[in-house]
């Protein structure tokens, strides 16, 4: 909104100062500053509303270390999350930019799903009191599960839909024969080697752009492309998953591509989700995730950096950093009351969107097959839950009584039982998820 109006004041009337907020890496600053007020000082304000409200935590009986003191601690604190990367991203991004706006409704969808459940919760425990019965927490409480996996598959559905078929989403391929080249010669010459599945964007024309002293030339192209860990090319083509069925069959590459964008969301989704146990520790994790998708976006934004490191140049992702500064400000913010002792916790309304966030902003900059990598912590949480559930069943069903890998899952609560303080487990966590980006980051190089 800023954004525009500012260019707007800048256009009439040549306002002094006005021309700062075309200057991308000032409204990055102003984004993060921003997001850390709103979830530091606004923050307190809504912690004690809920106070007030008695929206406060319920803790099963689980033997856990100071679980009872974690009782009657607000929850829903994701709100600050959200108000905190939605308040400055409407303030200071374009909202015309389609990345910026699925971004926002990612934020937004995922929110309110997350939002639901907390409240469900929280009524089933308001009915429980008025009714003069005890009441324990149970995981039927919230949202039904596939209630909240159909919002999930829903919200992957429209952003691979949009990703894979709005002509707003492109990248830059090289032309690298006939310079001088008209737009029909580029479609019919072959002046740009398309891949299975490529196509030349809507209008496409011929950009011209000077790196190192030398002219270079690219189209728009539309492409089912992403980017590969560990690989020459780096790059992989989904076209390639459907392949065996002959000749054609990369016109049905779309659906392909919007499972694959749908099981990431959920996914990772649920992964922060799970993640969410322990004070500090999805804030820290999510926090530090962000720092290293701001770096791959900053690359992929901008063509020199990307033409340096033999990226794909993604046009107009750019804006996208000031989201992901605001992201990361909330996180950071909110780990200002969320480290322990808590003081609220972020519930699904925080979790949920953190998760469908980072596998979005993943997906956009093309690194969605680098998240087993950069959010290694919430795989191995989530995988944890599922190797302990199953190996349950499976040893109950075979010898009729069922065994346990871990202590307890999640992973950190099996660290808990063992008798590592909750900080030390999240700080641990944290610096795991730091080698891990570190790691992620380094394939920008390591090929």
């Amino acid at each position: 909104m800023l954004y525009q109006l500012f260019t707007w004041l800048k256009q009439e009337f040549n306002l002094p100062g006005a021309g700062m907020f075309q200057f991308l890496t000032f409204r990055i600053a102003m984004a993060v500053l921003l997001s850390l007020v709103i979830a530091t000082v606004f923050g307190k304000k809504l912690i004690e509303f809920l106070q007030k409200k008695q929206i406060g935590e319920t803790v099963r009986e689980l033997g856990l270390q100071g679980e009872q003191q974690k009782k009657g601690t607000p929850t829903m604190g994701g709100i600050i999350i959200l108000l905190s990367i939605l308040i400055p991203t409407l303030l200071f991004a374009n909202l015309d930019k389609v990345y910026i706006r699925l971004m926002i409704l990612c934020t937004v969808w995922l929110g309110i799903i997350g939002f639901l459940d907390d409240y469900f919760k929280i009524k089933s425990r308001r009915d429980a009191q008025k009714k003069g019965e005890a009441y324990k927490k149970k995981d039927s409480d919230g949202l039904a599960g596939i209630t909240k996996i159909i919002g999930q598959v829903g919200l992957g559905i429209i952003i691979g839909v949009s990703l894979y078929f709005s002509n707003a989403v492109t990248v830059e391929r090289e032309i690298v024969t006939a310079p001088n080249a008209t737009q029909s010669e580029l479609t019919y010459s072959g002046a740009v080697t398309l891949q299975k599945g490529e196509r030349l964007a809507k209008d496409s024309n011929v950009i011209v752009r000077k790196i190192n002293g030398v002219e270079r030339r690219y189209v728009k192209v539309k492409t089912p492309i992403t980017s590969i860990p560990f690989v020459k090319n780096h790059e992989f083509n989904y076209s390639k998953l459907i392949s065996w069925m002959g000749p054609g069959a990369e016109k049905y590459t779309w659906i392909i591509y919007i499972f694959v964008v749908t099981f990431i969301i959920t996914a990772v989704s649920n992964g922060a989700n799970i993640t969410d146990g322990l004070d500090g520790l999805a804030a820290g994790v999510s926090a530090i995730i962000g720092m290293a998708l701001g770096v791959f976006i900053y690359v992929s934004g901008n063509y020199v950096m990307a033409d340096y490191l033999n990226v794909m140049y993604i046009p107009n992702l750019g804006e996208l950093s000031i989201f992901v500064g605001a992201f990361v400000g909330a996180c950071i913010g909110f780990l200002w009351y969320n480290a322990y002792p808590a003081q609220v916790f972020m519930g699904d309304t925080g979790s949920l969107a953190l998760g469908g966030i980072i596998a979005s902003l993943a997906i956009i900059v093309r690194k969605e097959l680098l998240i087993p990598i950069f959010c290694g912590v919430f795989l191995i949480e989530l995988l944890s839950v599922m190797i302990q559930v199953s190996y349950f069943k499976y040893t109950k069903k075979k010898f009729g009584e069922g065994k346990r890998v871990f202590l307890m899952s999640p992973l950190h609560h099996h660290y808990q039982k063992k008798g590592f303080h909750e900080s030390k487990i999240a700080v641990r966590f944290w610096i795991i998820t730091i080698l891990c980006v570190v790691l992620a980051i380094l394939t920008l190089k390591m090929r």
